[in-house]
C-alpha cells in the first residue's frame, strides 16, 4: 500500500512543477533571472519575520503571510527604485544587499526571542525554507497549496500571452495601448507571491534552481514558444515526480536531487554545444 505521505507529497510535486514550469520561460525570456533570486531571498527574511512574529503573537500560521506581505512589499520597492531611474540590475542589487543584512540581523533577533519563548519545531521550520520539506507536508497544507496554486494558475493562465507580449515586445506592446510598468508588476508579484507559496515545500535553494533552469533547457532546445513552455512543463514535472519516488527509495532530499538532475541535464547540453 502506498503510505499516504508520499501521495500527498507526489500531489504537492505536480502543483508546484505545474506553476514553475508556467512561469520559468517568464523569467527566461524576460531576463528576470537576477530579480527572481533577490525575490526568493526575500521569502528567508519574511519567513525569518513571520517566525518572530509568531512566537511573540503565539500563531505561527503568520509566517507565510508575513513572507508573501515582505516578498510584495519588496517587489514594489524595486519598481519604484527602476521608476526613479536605476537600472533594473542596480534596482535589484541595492535592495538585495538590505535584505541580505535584514536577514542576518532577523536571524539574530529570532535566536533571542526562542529563548525567550521555546518552540522547538521552529528549528525544523526555519530548515525547511532552505532544504524543502515535501514528506513532510500535511493535509492542510496540501490544501493551502492546490487552492493558492490553482488561483496563482488561472491569473497566470490569463495573463500569459500578455507575459509573452512584454518579454518580446515591450514597445509594440506600448504602441497597442498597453501598460508595460503594470504587467511587469504583476509579473513580479506573480514571481513572489508563487515562492511565497512553495518555498517550504521545495526549499529556497531548489527553488531558485527550478524557477530559472526548466525555462532555460527549453530555450535551448527550441526556439518556438509552444514548445518552450511544454518541454519546461514536462521535464519540471518529470524531475519533481522523479525526485519524489528516487528520495522515497534512497532517503536523500528530494530537492537535492531535482537540483542535481536540472544541473545534470543544463551542462549536458552545453557541453554538447
Amino acid at each position: 500500500m502506498i503510505p499516504e505521505y508520499l501521495i500527498r507529497a507526489v500531489l504537492a510535486s505536480i502543483m508546484v512543477s505545474v506553476l514553475l514550469g508556467l512561469l520559468s520561460p517568464l523569467i527566461n525570456t524576460k531576463g528576470l533571472a537576477f530579480l527572481t533570486h533577490a525575490i526568493f531571498h526575500s521569502l528567508l527574511f519574511g519567513a525569518v519575520l513571520g517566525m518572530i512574529l509568531g512566537l511573540i503573537f503565539g500563531n505561527m500560521g503568520l509566517v507565510m503571510a508575513v513572507a508573501l506581505l515582505v516578498t510584495i512589499t519588496i517587489v514594489l520597492l524595486i519598481a519604484h527604485l527602476e521608476k526613479l531611474g536605476f537600472t533594473p540590475d542596480s534596482a535589484v542589487g541595492i535592495v538585495a544587499s538590505f535584505v541580505a543584512g535584514l536577514t542576518v540581523l532577523g536571524f539574530g533577533v529570532l535566536y533571542k526571542v526562542m529563548a525567550s519563548r521555546p518552540y522547538f519545531p521552529l528549528s525544523e521550520s526555519i530548515v525547511s525554507y532552505l532544504t524543502g520539506e515535501m514528506f513532510l507536508i500535511t493535509l492542510s497544507d496540501l490544501a493551502v497549496l492546490v487552492v493558492g496554486g490553482t488561483i496563482l494558475f488561472f491569473i497566470m493562465l490569463f495573463l500569459y500571452r500578455d507575459f509573452l507580449y512584454l518579454s518580446f515586445d515591450p514597445e509594440g506592446m506600448e504602441s497597442y495601448g498597453g501598460n508595460v510598468r503594470a504587467y511587469l508588476m504583476v509579473l513580479y508579484v506573480l514571481v513572489g507571491a508563487i515562492g511565497a507559496l512553495i518555498v517550504q515545500t521545495v526549499g529556497l535553494i531548489t527553488l531558485q534552481v527550478v524557477a530559472v533552469l526548466p525555462g532555460a533547457i527549453a530555450l535551448m532546445v527550441s526556439s518556438d514558444i509552444r514548445k518552450v513552455i511544454g518541454v519546461s512543463l514536462f521535464l519540471t514535472l518529470g524531475v519533481q515526480l522523479s525526485s519524489v519516488v528516487l528520495a522515497y527509495f534512497t532517503d536523500i532530499p528530494p530537492s537535492g536531487i531535482a537540483t542535481i538532475m536540472l544541473g545534470v541535464i543544463y551542462g549536458a547540453l552545453l557541453f554538447r554545444r
